[in-house]
C-alpha cells in the first residue's frame, strides 16, 4: 500500500495539499475510495481512505491505526566520505530502503568533491528529499536524517554509537566476527574514491572503532555502504 509522511496527524481526517496532493492525484492517479497509509514518523501507521480529491488537495479519513513494524532493531549511522558527482544520491536512496537511520556526508583527506556552504546546503536539501521518497516507497516508519557535512574529526567526536566500524581495503575482521544480534547502535565509516588514508583509519580506531573487511574484492565507494548495511541487517536479524 502506498505510504506518505505528513507533519502532523490530529483527529479523524487528514487534509493534504501541495506536492503530496499532486503526487496522489497526478502521479499515482488515485481516486475516491482508494486506500493508502499515512504516518507522522512517530511509530504509528494510519490506514486511510480517500474521501475527496482534486488537483490541489486530498482529504483522507482515518480507518485504523497500528504500530509500524518496518524499522530495524539496530540503529545504523553511515559516515560516508563525500564522493564525486551524484553517487551520494544513489547511496542515500539504497541505504534508506535497507534501513539506515542517518547518513552523515564526511570530508576526508581524499575527497575530491568539496562543496562550498551554499552548494552543500542545496545538496543536503536534495538528499533529504531522496530520503523522504525512499522512505515512502519502502514503507519506513521514519525519514532518515541526512546531516550537514562534517569533517572526519567532527564525525568521530559526535559519534556515540555502541559499535564503530571502519571499512578499509587494508583488511580487517569479517562482519560476522564483530556484530551480534543484540547490538542496538552501529556507526560505519566508508571512504570516498581512493579510500581512507592510514592515519584516518588510526584516528577512528583510537576512538574505539574496529577495522572490518567486506571481502577480498575492493568495492566502489557507492557499493561499500550498501554491502555493509546489508550485512549488518542480516547479522542483526533485520532481514528475516
Amino acid at each position: 500500500m502506498q505510504k506518505l509522511f505528513v507533519d502532523e496527524i490530529n483527529g479523524e481526517n487528514i487534509l493534504l495539499d501541495g506536492e503530496s496532493a499532486r503526487h496522489i492525484s497526478k502521479s499515482l492517479r488515485m481516486r475516491v475510495g482508494d486506500m493508502l497509509t499515512v504516518t507522522d514518523g512517530k511509530g504509528i501507521d494510519y490506514g486511510c481512505q480517500i474521501s475527496a480529491i482534486d488537483r490541489e488537495s486530498v482529504e483522507l479519513k482515518i480507518c485504523y491505526k497500528k504500530p509500524n513494524t518496518s524499522e530495524p532493531t539496530c540503529r545504523v549511522t553511515i559516515y560516508q566520505g563525500i564522493p564525486k558527482g551524484t553517487k551520494l544520491e544513489d547511496i542515500v536512496q539504497k541505504c534508506v530502503e535497507l534501513g539506515v537511520s542517518e547518513i552523515v556526508p564526511t570530508l576526508t583527506a581524499r575527497c575530491v568533491s568539496r562543496p562550498d556552504e551554499k552548494s552543500a546546503a542545496k545538496k543536503i536539501q536534495r538528499y533529504q528529499k531522496i530520503s523522504l521518497e525512499a522512505s515512502q516507497q519502502s514503507g519506513r516508519g521514519i525519514v532518515p536524517k541526512i546531516s550537514e557535512i562534517k569533517t572526519l574529526s567532527q564525525a568521530i567526536e559526535n559519534d556515540d554509537s555502541e559499535l564503530k566500524i571502519v571499512f578499509y581495503e587494508g583488511g580487517g575482521k569479517p562482519l560476522r566476527d564483530i556484530i551480534s544480534p543484540e547490538v542496538k547502535s552501529i556507526s560505519i565509516y566508508i571512504g570516498p574514491e581512493g579510500g581512507f588514508e592510514h592515519s584516518e583509519v588510526e584516528m577512528i580506531e583510537n576512538a574505539g572503532g574496529l577495522r572490518a573487511t567486506l571481502g577480498k574484492r575492493i568495492l566502489r565507494t557507492q557499493t561499500a555502504p550498501v554491502a555493509a548495511l546489508t550485512g549488518i541487517m542480516l547479522l542483526t536479524g533485520n532481514l528475516d
